[in-house]
């Protein structure tokens, strides 16, 4: 049986179209569709229910110390409300999943992590977590407001001013009723945008909210993955998994200088294989599984995710090839449904970001 955010009814009444993902009944599409979604994020504003991600709170003496043993990333000289995009790694160094990590007090983080890993995840992190460390598993709404017109809309709705938040930043503000909202500068579509947590009585007053400002359109899923997707950016049990290390997946970026000893540090070598984007340059369009394919026909791989890209007009996709493969301009071939169709390796992410600054998230 599905699970529910606790936004489900603002979807259903809005008339969009349900299915399932992560084990929840999630919103698709609305009335735009996912084209016309898709388009409007990059112009305007778009509203995503993510509540069915998990959200949780660490902290304690030696806090610090357990994040650089779970993930492969710095913590020690990050300031307080400054984020990092990471991973936990297990014994082999692959990927548990992917995740976000704000520092929110001196020894306090908030942790965002995948729907689909939600119960693997806490259990993974229990698991190796000292008794100086707690954990508060949070029960609060997560929406996203992404495009280029957000900062004003949280300014008109929130009476908030974040012109000045850099990207992966956080702040804390208080609601109308005085309770804690968390706003985080930061979302998986490559524009600028936030995330906000909040109880889940406010987070309902402010979904509609939000939706009054003629700014603001209602997003799903859909044009979620294809906005997420002409980023290069990784989903989960797809693009990475607990078999593919940071290097493997081009994530070699998260890996801390001075952090040599997280959990499975000892397994991620130099790679055999890469997480690579690919230019569709045939009429087609690729999806997950495709065979990656030689210009003499031999099978490289697949891809991890592919589809059209409203923006460029063409698909595009990601897979794993060999090394000597790897590069740039490499021609290839993308199987579907028995035809090699003309593709190339290219460099992601295929869309221009426009965060705030795209340097910060490696800065702070």
């Amino acid at each position: 049986m599905s699970k529910f955010t606790a936004l489900h009814g603002k979807h259903t009444d809005l008339g969009a179209k349900m299915g399932e993902f992560a084990g929840y009944d999630m919103p698709l599409y609305y009335d735009l569709g996912v084209k016309k979604e898709h388009e409007w994020v990059r112009s305007s504003a778009g509203l995503f229910d993510v509540s069915h991600m998990g959200q949780m709170i660490l902290d304690g003496s030696g806090v610090v110390e357990f994040l650089e043993y779970i993930t492969p990333s710095s913590f020690r000289k990050k300031k307080i409300g400054r984020a990092q995009y990471t991973v936990l790694t297990n014994e082999n160094g692959g990927i548990v999943d992917d995740l976000i990590i704000t520092k929110v007090g001196d020894n306090k983080f908030f942790v965002v992590f995948n729907a689909g890993c939600k119960d693997k995840d806490i259990e993974w992190i229990k698991s190796h977590m000292p008794e100086s460390v707690n954990m508060e598993v949070l029960d609060r709404v997560l929406i996203a407001l992404q495009g280029p017109k957000a900062a004003k809309i949280i300014d008109d709705t929130l009476q908030c001013d974040v012109s000045d938040m850099p990207y992966m930043s956080y702040m804390e503000v208080k609601s109308s009723c005085g309770q804690d909202i968390f706003i985080s500068r930061l979302g998986y579509t490559g524009e600028d945008g936030f995330e906000l947590s909040l109880p889940i009585d406010v987070g309902q007053r402010y979904w509609a909210r939000f939706l009054e400002h003629e700014a603001v359109e209602p997003i799903g899923l859909a044009a979620r993955d294809s906005l997420r997707l002409e980023m290069g950016y990784c989903l989960y049990g797809h693009d990475i998994d607990d078999t593919t290390t940071p290097l493997e997946a081009d994530l070699g970026w998260v890996m801390g200088k001075y952090n040599k000893s997280y959990i499975g540090s000892g397994k991620v070598t130099e790679p055999k294989r890469k997480r690579v984007g690919i230019r569709i340059l045939g009429k087609g369009v690729a999806r997950e599984g495709a065979e990656i394919r030689t210009l003499d026909d031999k099978t490289i791989g697949s891809l991890s995710s592919g589809g059209f890209s409203p923006t460029l007009g063409q698909s595009i996709g990601q897979g794993y090839v060999p090394i000597e493969y790897a590069s740039a301009g490499t021609k290839i071939f993308i199987n579907v449904r028995g035809r090699n169709i003309e593709a190339e390796i290219a460099k992601m992410p295929f869309v221009t970001a426009k965060t705030k600054s795209m340097k910060a998230v490696k800065a702070a």
